[in-house]
């Protein structure tokens, strides 16, 4: 399993690099893009009091240390991709041993969520109903008629 965290750059953008980030270092690492995952803390740098998001930016690629002689490549990879976005990068390496990583997966459910809910929602609704017929239809009338004041 690969961990790439981004500190210092906006969530969405994050969220938008990780889809082509994704491939490229599944292709490089010679591993299925399931066992790639990117997080994206809801933090800013500071240097000197002042806000460096998105100025400086820190990534920390966690790879088992047998990946360890594609550093260089790594490197390539992630700043063609980043570089794009932020204007100063740092990229910080931390090898783990295999025997060092567990992963449990609850056979019930998908590895991932997907953009499209693998379940369908059934409604009551009759969908030829347009929002405000039927039972949501809204009242109209004077909700304080027959009451004394």
């Amino acid at each position: 399993m690969i961990t790439v965290v981004f500190y210092g750059l906006d969530q969405f953008l994050v969220g938008d690099l990780s889809m082509s980030l994704e491939k490229d270092l599944a292709k490089l690492y010679e591993v299925e893009e399931d066992e790639i995952n990117f997080i994206a803390p809801n933090d800013m740098i500071f240097h000197k009091g002042v806000e460096q998001t998105s100025w400086r930016v820190i990534v920390e690629v966690n790879v088992p240390k047998k990946l360890e002689v594609l550093q260089d490549q790594a490197i390539d990879v992630i700043l063609h991709h980043v570089k794009q976005i932020a204007i100063h990068v740092e990229i910080l390496f931390k090898y783990y041993l295999q025997d060092n990583h567990y992963l449990y997966v609850n056979e019930d459910y998908p590895l991932y969520m997907e953009e499209k809910p693998e379940v369908e929602l059934e409604t009551d609704y009759p969908e030829d109903l347009e929002e405000g017929e039927g039972e949501d239809e809204i009242f109209t009338g004077d909700i304080f008629e027959g009451i004394d004041h």
